[in-house]
């Protein structure tokens, strides 16, 4: 099968494919032909990539790589949810875009890599249904296990293929996800809240961030984000809550728990932008993209939202 058919042969409207390569000539083997059919078609095209990939790109195609939108890997893929909500508001703006996309997969600690990884899997919901052909960019060297796991298709110089690993995102779970959240330190600042109390909840974290000296533009973040998550167990959950505060490691945490949560009723929260005009939803996925990591656990009756945030 040529690569430039697996769109229209991917069995639906949204086709994501892992495309692993080894050399520079690889890499141009597999990437220049999808790129040349989008061109023949008139479609737009999205490549992110490393310099080395973004120049290869450019020789290949000469005066035509102006119809290419290439943005570098390093500024694009610097936080999962923000790649997530600007991959979303690229392609719902276009028509059947074709999107070539290369993750950054060195430098990141664990943490950093299993969110990535959980991002990979959450783009095949996040773009179900919608007509955009995305293809993830690998050097095969780097041995990446995940892949099979999170991607429905896998083109290398062998072919197009489906893989036989696929997990839906649904199901699917990086390691780690099943372990507790560690409890927080004896020194960390505990508040009970109901809705009358949201204001003195947001006074509480803003002092407590200018004290353990997070830079003052993203105090606003951080607060935010609480007050999203606080206001959330009010309307949806016990009428109550209870928010716990700490500094640790070059971050603030803080997690709001809710003994009338228990779990929440939809899949991937806060990972899927809500529908356009739709009242409710917004606060994880803000949260999401505000902070450096959210972690949602629902326990033995009790929901509770972990949020980080680094103090510079």
């Amino acid at each position: 099968m040529q690569p430039e058919r697996a769109f229209l042969d991917s069995g639906g409207p949204f086709a994501h494919t892992a495309v692993a390569y080894g050399s520079d000539s690889g890499f141009l083997r597999l990437v220049q032909p999808l790129i040349a059919g989008a061109l023949r078609e008139g479609r737009r095209i999205l490549v992110v990539a490393g310099e080395r990939g973004l120049d290869l790109i450019g020789d290949a195609f000469g005066t035509d790589t102006r119809l290419i939108d290439r943005r570098p890997s390093g500024k694009w893929y610097a936080h999962p949810t923000r790649t997530l909500a600007a991959f979303h508001d690229y392609i719902r703006r276009r028509e059947r875009p074709l999107v070539l996309g290369e993750p950054v997969w060195t430098g990141w600690t664990e943490r950093q890599a299993r969110e990535w990884i959980r991002y990979e899997s959450v783009l095949n919901a996040a773009f179900a249904g919608i007509p955009v052909s995305l293809w993830c960019l690998y050097d095969e060297t780097l041995a990446l296990d995940h892949v099979p796991r999170t991607h429905p298709t896998e083109l290398s110089d062998a072919g197009l293929r489906r893989s036989d690993r696929y997990v839906s995102p649904e199901r699917f779970a990086p390691p780690g996800d099943d372990l507790p959240l560690p409890d927080p330190p004896p020194s960390a600042v505990v508040t009970d809240f109901t809705l009358g109390e949201l204001g003195r909840l947001r006074a509480l974290v803003t002092d407590y961030a200018h004290r353990v000296g997070m830079r003052r533009d993203l105090v606003a973040s951080l607060v935010l984000s609480v007050s999203e998550m606080a206001a959330n167990s009010v309307e949806h959950g016990a009428g109550h809550g209870r928010a716990t505060i700490w500094a640790a490691g070059g971050e603030i945490v803080c997690e709001i728990a809710d003994s009338g949560g228990g779990d929440l009723d939809v899949p991937l929260p806060g990972y899927l932008p809500p529908e356009p005009g739709s009242p409710r939803g917004y606060g994880l996925w803000i949260s999401r993209q505000l902070c450096d990591l959210v972690q949602v656990r629902g326990v033995d009756g009790e929901l509770r939202v972990r949020l980080h945030m680094a103090l510079d």
